[in-house]
């Protein structure tokens, strides 16, 4: 079992792409196909049928390539790095050190 970088209720920033530098919190992720969805991000039309007829803006999906994790203090994109704290695995930044989740 591999372990994402990214998972629900992480709050994380668009790095590249249509939405580039736009942030929002990851409401599902579907590990099969490496996708994720973020509130406010990649919104697209959904067209109801039946009683409820009209259009309803509704979050797709976008590649976790294209998402970075956010620093608690910070609203910056941080490079992260797996080590081990008391026998637990960690999200550590890169550059500060200090623990990302």
């Amino acid at each position: 079992m591999s372990l994402n970088k990214i998972i629900k209720n992480d709050k994380v920033i668009v790095i590249t792409g249509k939405y580039k530098n736009k942030t929002g919190i990851v409401t599902k992720v579907v590990s099969e196909k490496n996708r994720a969805f973020v509130s406010g991000v990649n919104l697209v039309n959904e067209f109801n049928k039946g009683n409820n007829k009209g259009m309803e803006k509704k979050e797709a999906s976008i590649h976790i390539s294209n998402l970075s994790l956010m620093e608690k203090g910070t609203s910056k994109a941080v490079k992260v790095k797996v080590s081990l704290v008391d026998g637990k695995k960690v999200f550590v930044s890169k550059k500060t050190g200090k623990a990302v989740r």
